[in-house]
């Protein structure tokens, strides 16, 4: 897992985001996987392909989530670059033989329409491109809802980690052996 706030548990214990119950349903279900979480809160693209390598060596996954490009995109990043970003950390995974899972964000509308709209198909795209497995928007089941979100209005709150689990597993679990 390799990741940014969305998937640190950013505001509240570590054990109560979706990746921690996602280590839970696996055991649960008795499937055979380990969650190494390398994510870090703040991180880019950038920092994710400057990290990927070593992460690879270190677990030595059989499947690869990637929840990058959030940030990439509130700091106004270059869309050309963060897609070139998730493509090479696609790319090491793949070559490293693990099943890779892209998990898509999208922009406010703030950010204007172009950019929003670059921003939103760059993760079609690199899934289409790489056929890797897609969850186009992390927050899908409930952006709308204030009531999911901690104060800052970006940050989930514990309640909707199930939410977030939920949509993730619908694309993961198909990649499970």
């Amino acid at each position: 897992m390799v990741g940014d706030s969305l998937s640190t548990a950013y505001g509240f214990a570590q054990a109560r985001g979706w990746v921690a119950l996602l280590a839970e349903r696996l055991k649960r279900e008795r499937l055979d996987y380990i969650v190494a979480n390398v994510s870090i809160s703040g991180e880019t693209s950038s920092g994710g392909v400057a990290r990927i390598g070593a992460s690879l060596a270190r677990t030595k996954p059989a499947v690869v989530i990637v929840e990058l490009g959030g940030n990439d995109g509130l700091r106004g990043l270059s869309v050309a670059q963060m897609k070139s970003n998730l493509a090479t950390i696609i790319e090491e995974s793949q070559r490293a033989g693990a099943r890779v899972l892209l998990v898509g964000m999208r922009m406010p509308p703030n950010y204007g329409p172009d950019y929003a709209a670059a921003f939103d198909s760059a993760f079609v795209e690199l899934a289409r491109r790489y056929r890797t497995a897609l969850v186009p928007f992390i927050l899908e089941d409930f952006a709308d809802n204030p009531d999911m979100f901690q104060l800052d209005r970006i940050h989930p709150t514990e309640a909707a980690q199930p939410l977030i689990l939920e949509s993730v597993w619908k694309e993961l679990r198909p990649l499970l052996k």
